[in-house]
């Protein structure tokens, strides 16, 4: 994605957080667009197994994504993203019945 640049990153479980730079000219859609579909390929080339988890559709993210401006400091953003682990920890665990 020309242009574009990854500034930071956190993997979890079942979601991933980024912070991507996106020039003016790009719109966020489309950004966001091709990159789940490079990355979904690449998961199932890498993955043989999403296929049968996926079986009926050609997906491997789900459709949304949030996405925001900063209106704050860059500093918080950033240490959101790189603390998410943090954030997060238990959560996934959680019997909700």
């Amino acid at each position: 994605m020309p242009g574009a640049k990854l500034k930071e990153q956190t993997l979890r479980e079942d979601h991933i957080h980024i912070v991507l730079i996106i020039p003016p000219k790009d719109r966020v859609a489309d950004v966001i667009g091709r990159l789940k579909a490079k990355t979904s390929g690449a998961l199932r080339d890498k993955f043989d197994w999403l296929v049968d988890v996926y079986w009926e559709e050609n997906i491997v993210w789900s459709p949304g994504y949030f996405v925001t401006t900063f209106g704050i400091d860059e500093s918080i953003v950033l240490d959101y993203v790189r603390h998410q682990a943090d954030q997060d920890s238990g959560q996934a665990s959680l019997d909700l019945s």
